[in-house]
């Protein structure tokens, strides 16, 4: 067990308690996310783990180890920690804010800066942005940088207290895909609060629900949607989020069409246009010779005159927003449903494009799911609708393969 909270209770001058018998062990990987209203405890409990918050009593475990008795510097050295309002220090750069800590662990200046080289990349971030101020990065950047910061000394368990709250939902959405692909590839554990459910449900491996200090239900989000505790619980997920319960249907790759309209970024802009024209769009993917996405050419891009001849990867948008074809059906409903794109691009694990999901098929299955067919008959209809969907996206010209 990697953590391990034990009877946690913490209670403040006056008598007012804010955390009341908080037991919980989180495994190494785990993506656990606390969700509560207002004043629920889930902050404050973040908190003590990291001894920002001393509990009144209770244990807290770090690879057995009592935290509570380790020097509290030398612990938050060893988590990582993301803020709502990111923390960076304004009169030092990007590179100085991020090796703050490994300085603080003795790294070498070399070692540093080759760590910041990393993380920048990994922000997707230009490297010139190293010797910027903050000041001089939009606010979206500014919470990449933080959310990136949080891995410099390699932790293993990084601490985000509601990091995305303040920011626009495409923003929001874009750090979102930041941090779920971090948590992919880097292994970390992550321990996450959040007021917004629908986040909650798309980060999470177990949710954490609180209420006035205490827990009210632990599990997978799977298992909330189809279990709730009781009505506390059912009101904080919402009826909305009844698509999210359906068995039959629960990944993307399940009910993407599987031929999206795309083009090699080498070909010419004169191509392009004639793929367009041939397939009736007036936009098209754009992969590299090993299938990978790496842009969209909108018709709108193109010049009919001497610049015909020019490669597609010179005048393409190479800001795409796309979904896994392992993601859950719920991440593509906030996507092209909340936030009105008409179809979005699925990739596989090596980032190459192998499908397309349309809003009319997701449009489908929400009706279905709030038209309450009997429970038997689920799995044949899912399959019927995506199937139809499918034969109505193909005869049906559509304007384009993305829309922005």
């Amino acid at each position: 067990m990697l953590i391990s909270l034990q009877h946690l209770r913490k209670e403040y001058a006056g008598g007012k308690v804010a955390v009341e018998d908080v037991s919980l062990d989180i495994d190494a990987g785990d993506f656990v996310c606390f969700i509560g209203t207002s004043g629920s405890g889930k902050t404050t409990t973040l908190r003590m783990i990291n001894r920002m918050i001393n509990p009144t009593s209770g244990k807290i475990l770090l690879n057995d180890q009592d935290v509570t008795k380790m020097d509290p510097d030398k612990l938050r050295r060893q988590l990582g920690y993301v803020i709502q309002n990111v923390g960076l220090m304004p009169h030092m750069t990007i590179r100085d804010n991020i090796t703050l800590v490994p300085k603080l662990l003795k790294w070498s200046k070399d070692k540093r800066d080759e760590r910041a080289n990393q993380l920048i990349k990994l922000a997707q971030l230009p490297a010139e942005f190293l010797d910027r101020y903050p000041s001089e990065l939009s606010g979206g950047q500014q919470q990449r940088i933080g959310v990136v910061r949080a891995f410099a000394a390699n932790q293993d368990i990084i601490l985000m207290d509601e990091p995305f709250g303040a920011l626009d939902p495409i923003t929001r959405e874009s750090l979102q895909d930041l941090v779920l692909d971090l948590q992919k590839r880097l292994g970390k554990t992550f321990i996450f609060v959040t007021h917004d459910m629908d986040e909650a449900l798309r980060f999470a491996t177990k949710i954490v629900i609180m209420s006035h200090g205490q827990v009210v239900q632990v599990d997978t989000p799977d298992n909330i949607l189809k279990h709730p505790k009781n009505d506390f619980v059912k009101h904080l997920i919402g009826e909305d989020r009844l698509i999210q319960a359906r068995p039959s249907v629960t990944t993307v790759g399940q009910i993407m069409l599987k031929s999206p309209i795309s083009i090699n970024e080498n070909e010419s802009l004169h191509t392009a246009l004639e793929t367009m024209h041939q397939k009736r769009v007036d936009t098209l993917l754009v992969t590299d010779d090993d299938g990978h996405l790496v842009g969209v050419l909108d018709i709108q891009q193109l010049d009919l005159g001497y610049q015909r001849k020019r490669p597609v990867s010179e005048v393409m948008n190479r800001d795409v927003y796309f979904v896994h074809e392992s993601s859950v059906i719920r991440d593509s409903v906030n996507r092209i449903l909340k936030l009105g794109y008409r179809n979005i691009p699925v990739i596989n694990a090596e980032g190459k494009l192998v499908g397309i999901v349309t809003r009319a098929t997701l449009v489908d299955m929400v009706y279905d799911a709030l038209w309450g067919q009997d429970e038997g008959e689920e799995d044949t209809h899912a399959a019927s609708a995506v199937q139809a969907q499918q034969k109505r996206d193909i005869s049906v010209p559509k304007k384009g393969a993305l829309d922005d």
